[in-house]
């Protein structure tokens, strides 16, 4: 199929289709459900981004998988911070096992966010906005109306910033569940910290003490069944604006990582969580972990299901300046970054969408 770029069209009036689209409050979801064949023009990326989905996973490697058993007994934590240090320096991601979230946790939490996205589009039009500010809401992607082309998925997106949420405020759906994941994922990340702050080199309080994964957003995606997958993206390539991302990810695939010039699947494993550094982190890290893009491709069988935690430094530390960690700077390695806070790399990172290019540069000295 050939695809005309947008800016080609002269009679083509993409903010009127999008704004009608956003109007239905029904999502991605919505249009499939009205038994669609051909996707709406503004889902459609253009040729160059859509030929490069094309490139192959090199079969020789695979995303490594950390076992946490045993992270607070002395030998085997020094493996594990080894491991953390190797996958943060190269690929920027890994995946844990036995990192004590229950399976049984996190299986309910990917049902029940299936289950809400699958409501009728009444029942989830009430949570619909896109008003940051609102700490509970569904939206049908986030950049909607600045990115060049929109992704094929819908969302539920809980803020944690100014701490913990009133479980009564979330979606009776998905009460429970939701509150047992998210406590479990507060207790992970401050697992997390003392160990990523040992494969930095630090103490293990360090990270602590700045606040920089002090709270987190969790936003839980849905990616219906696409009648034409290979000509739009569940979500496009982009790195993370948060210092960590923890994703919890279906059995369904589809979530590449960019390594080495080439798309890396991450394939489900049972009972894993998986981790990747963001561009916060490799800011104050001073390049020495790396935020690495990733995105995910579309399927035409089955819906997709995932939930990603997006840890940031705490909201008392919202303008708080962030610049590369002296410890980790010297005469040999000045810092790469000037310094910014959590409030501007956000902003930015908004303004420009997901453009296919990362924000992290524009912060670069």
């Amino acid at each position: 199929m050939e695809v005309t770029p947008f800016d080609q069209d002269a009679e083509y009036d993409r903010a009127k289709e999008v704004k009608e689209f956003d109007e239905t409050k029904a999502g991605v979801k919505g249009l499939v459900d009205s038994g669609i064949i051909k996707l709406p023009r503004f889902f459609i990326h253009s040729p160059e981004t859509l030929s490069f989905a094309k490139t192959k996973t090199p079969l020789c490697f695979q995303v490594p998988v950390i076992d946490f058993t045993g992270y607070d007994e002395r030998y085997r934590r020094e493996e594990i911070i080894c491991e953390i240090c190797e996958a943060s320096e190269t690929l920027g991601f890994f995946q844990m096992v036995n990192h004590g979230v229950p399976v049984c946790v996190m299986d309910d939490m990917l049902r029940v966010v299936k289950e809400f996205h699958e409501q009728p589009k009444e029942v989830k039009k009430e949570w619909y906005s896109r008003d940051h500010g609102v700490k509970v809401r569904y939206f049908s992607n986030g950049d909607l109306f600045v990115a060049k082309a929109a992704n094929w998925r819908d969302t539920i997106a809980f803020d944690f910033q100014n701490g913990p949420l009133n479980p009564q405020d979330y979606p009776l759906i998905c009460r429970d569940a939701v509150s047992k994941y998210i406590n479990h994922i507060m207790k992970l990340r401050e697992i997390l910290s003392e160990l990523l702050s040992e494969a930095l080199g630090l103490k293990r309080e360090y990270l602590g003490s700045i606040e920089c994964m002090k709270s987190e957003t969790m936003v839980c995606h849905y990616y219906p069944a696409c009648p034409e997958p290979n000509l739009t993206f569940g979500s496009t390539k982009h790195s993370d604006p948060s210092s960590l991302t923890i994703l919890l990810q279906d059995t369904i695939g589809g979530l590449q990582v960019f390594h080495e010039n080439q798309w890396v699947d991450v394939n489900p494993v049972q009972g894993a969580l998986v981790v990747n550094i963001g561009d916060f982190m490799q800011l104050i890290s001073n390049d020495k972990f790396k935020s690495v893009e990733h995105r995910v491709l579309c399927g035409s069988v089955r819906p997709r299901v995932s939930a990603a935690c997006h840890i940031y430094p705490s909201s008392s530390h919202k303008y708080k300046p962030y610049g590369p960690i002296e410890e980790l700077t010297s005469d040999q390695n000045p810092p790469k970054y000037r310094a910014t806070h959590n409030a501007e790399y956000l902003a930015y990172y908004r303004s420009k969408g997901l453009d296919g290019n990362k924000a992290l540069p524009y912060f670069r000295l």
